[in-house]
């Protein structure tokens, strides 16, 4: 009963990460808001996918020499959200920093980093013309 609690939990919380990054990233006007929100929405597909692949009383999915065949696929848990998480987390990261040192260079370059004003700047219009 308390693990059906806890994996409901997870899968509010991923639920709740997604809808703050999606109302961050339509309704914020800060570039660097926007990109928390898109890491927020990165984190609860993550917690979203482990919350999935979790079984409960589940081994670890090592076979080991003593274990019967039939007792470890029953048991061990799924292996391929962890790993599909795992990668996700390392794109990410990437990904964020990437982010972040647009964010910088916009900032140096314009000033601000309010998204309807870096849109309605000429600068950028006119560099699209060139």
């Amino acid at each position: 009963m308390a693990v059906e609690i806890v994996q409901l939990g997870a899968l509010l919380t991923a639920a709740l990460l997604m809808i703050i990054g999606l109302i961050a990233l339509v309704y914020l006007d800060n570039v660097l808001k926007k990109i928390i929100g898109a890491a927020f929405i990165g984190d609860g597909v993550n917690l979203l996918l482990i919350a999935l692949g979790y079984r409960a009383n589940g081994i670890p999915y090592m076979f080991l020499q003593n274990m019967d065949v039939n007792s470890f696929l029953g048991q061990a848990s799924y292996p391929l959200p962890f790993a599909l998480v795992l990668t996700s987390i390392v794109i990410g990261a990437s990904t964020l920093a990437v982010m972040l040192a647009l964010s910088v260079v916009l900032y140096k370059r314009h000033g601000t980093l309010s998204a309807t004003a870096l849109l309605n700047d000429k600068k950028l219009g006119e560099e699209n013309n060139e």
